[in-house]
């Protein structure tokens, strides 16, 4: 049993953890079980407040992108334009990208939960998914799509298709997304935003069933907690998000490639 004050340190740790990694592409999910299992946070309760922490990362691509999101409910597309992610088109997109994993999540649901979720599960998926980046970005073909506004039904598709991979601990949903839309076409930073945009119906789907699933183990005292990982969470995410953007910018994803290799080398070693 933890006792209450540690807890909340473990709370903020999580937080922490969860908004920078959430968007950063080196899986919240496969370091939120890490750490766990270093911190002795475990158990069903602790994958409730794991998914709950979620939230608050959702949250923040909401308000780093509120333009992008209040001009999807304008169902009228913006006058003179042929491609546009605003209104219905956007959302259309959104869905297209969100189906594919929607689908699979749920068929999979159980048999991801009981056999993927462990350290040496995560550490594999961490390794796959860093050669994955080091291959899109060393035979990365000529970016035909600049922005978001340019994306094609086809690509929107083509990424949700990736974005299944991250239904495998340690892929990582940002990670996969960025991938699969360097790969079919778009620029590193037109991916990345794109991957920001989709996270929101995918994840808050997701976290919205998980939650609704778990709500029988929740308690009055769970609010305290909670609230601080949530609230935690949402801040380093923004702050995360705003510096993704700038750094793809300028710099590949090489970077973020070793550092998952390095953190697997690592799991594998202390596991065995």
């Amino acid at each position: 049993m933890i006792i209450l004050p540690v807890v909340f340190l473990i709370a903020v740790i999580l937080g922490v953890v969860e908004g920078l990694t959430e968007y950063v592409p080196v899986s919240s999910t496969g370091h939120l079980i890490i750490v766990g299992h270093v911190l002795g946070f475990a158990g069903p309760r602790a994958e409730t407040f794991e998914i709950f922490i979620q939230l608050g990362a959702i949250l923040a691509v909401v308000g780093v992108f509120w333009s992008r999101f209040t001009s999807l409910i304008k169902l009228q597309k913006s006058e003179g334009q042929g491609a546009d992610f605003s209104g219905k088109r956007g959302l259309l997109l959104l869905l297209a990208t969100s189906l594919p994993g929607l689908v699979l999540g749920k068929l999979a649901h159980h048999a991801i939960k009981e056999h993927l979720f462990t350290p040496a599960t995560v550490a594999m998926g961490l390794l796959v998914g860093a050669i994955l980046m080091l291959l899109v970005e060393k035979f990365k073909r000529k970016s035909a799509t600049l922005s978001v506004e340019s994306i094609t039904w086809k690509q929107a598709l083509g990424i949700g298709c990736f974005q299944c991979l991250a239904l495998w601990p340690g892929m990582s949903r940002s990670s996969s997304t960025i991938v699969g839309g360097m790969a079919l076409g778009l620029s590193r930073e037109a991916a990345a935003e794109y991957s920001f945009l989709a996270a929101v119906p995918i994840i808050g789907a997701a976290t919205c069933y998980d939650l609704y699933k778990s709500r029988s183990l929740l308690e009055a005292a769970d609010i305290g907690y909670f609230t601080v990982g949530f609230l935690v969470s949402w801040l380093v995410a923004w702050v995360s998000i705003r510096f993704l953007l700038r750094y793809l910018t300028r710099h590949s994803l090489s970077l973020f490639a070793w550092y998952r290799i390095f953190v697997a080398v690592v799991v594998f070693y202390f596991l065995h």
